[in-house]
């Protein structure tokens, strides 16, 4: 025969239950956030490498444009008329570097490089608990 003490502790859960409850549900939290950093964390790492082949792209066209300067300016002391070209090459590659260092400044200053889903959950997560 069953005992009425046993039946009631099956229907009620107990602290140990409660507590195994609780830390299920918080492995499931910490690992949901973990993937969703994860996520993100490839977003970030595209960015990056966007962004590094940009700066050495910026680089190779801004040493293009300092070598074209120097050159237009040692052709400038001749007088001959096909400076003219050096200088079009010159103001060629001169605003292909500063529309390069352009576009990297609005990738960083549009966030492209933070991880805003996560944050903002960790944020909800912290308002939660409190």
């Amino acid at each position: 025969m069953e005992q009425p003490s046993s039946r009631s502790q099956d229907t009620r859960p107990g602290l140990i239950s409660g507590v195994v409850e609780l830390a299920k549900n918080s492995f499931g939290l910490l690992m949901s956030r973990i993937e969703l950093a994860a996520l993100e964390l490839a977003e970030v790492r595209t960015h990056m490498l966007q962004l590094a082949a940009l700066f050495a792209l910026g680089i190779i066209v801004a040493f293009f444009a300092i070598g074209y300067w120097t050159v237009l300016i040692a052709y400038l002391s001749w007088p001959i008329l096909g400076w003219k070209i050096l200088l079009i090459l010159a103001i060629v590659c001169t605003v292909a570097a500063a529309g390069i260092l352009f576009y990297i400044q609005s990738l960083i200053r549009q966030g492209k490089l933070s991880m805003p889903a996560t944050m903002q959950e960790l944020r909800n997560d912290h308002d939660a608990l409190l």
